[in-house]
């Protein structure tokens, strides 16, 4: 009797091991679940434009954060915190963006989202490309950033 005893016992403990490694482990997300994630994190980013705070623009930056903000790309956090800085000194936001979609890699690891920018007065003046990369469940931070001046083109 003491060898079956031996034997089950490591085979009761892989299964209890099993069996508590699923029950623990998390579903995973839709890429229409994470492109909601994506959008809503995008839409709290722009938010601290209208909400003048700086502290939280940063906190969506990566710690690689690339920024394409002139003729020379804003390599780092602290590079696009500093060339960002003066936007958030004013009183009143010099411009704001929305988010009008974004998509996810079916990894769930990275989404491009996209959008028009406005100048105060609600005129479209640019469109923005962001790549975010989600670095723990739920919590997506920018890694790419380009605008682009919006097109005064006559439409065929």
């Amino acid at each position: 009797m003491k060898p079956a005893r031996i034997v089950l016992f490591p085979a009761a403990i892989c299964v209890i091991a099993v069996i508590a490694g699923c029950a623990t482990a998390p579903a995973p997300q839709s890429t229409a679940a994470l492109r909601d994630q994506v959008i809503a994190t995008e839409r709290a980013f722009a938010r601290t434009m209208a909400d003048r705070d700086f502290a939280a623009f940063t906190s969506y930056l990566s710690e690689e954060a690339v920024f394409f903000s002139g003729p020379t790309p804003l390599r780092g956090k602290a590079a696009v915190a500093a060339d960002w800085k003066p936007f958030y000194e004013e009183k009143e936001a010099p411009f704001r963006w929305e988010p009008a979609g974004a998509e996810v890699l079916d990894s769930g690891t990275l989404a491009l989202s996209f959008g028009p920018v406005h100048d105060p007065a609600g005129k479209q003046i640019a469109t923005f490309m962001s790549v975010w990369r989600q670095e723990a469940p739920g919590v997506w931070r920018i890694v790419l950033d380009k605008g682009a001046a919006a097109c005064n083109c006559a439409r065929p």
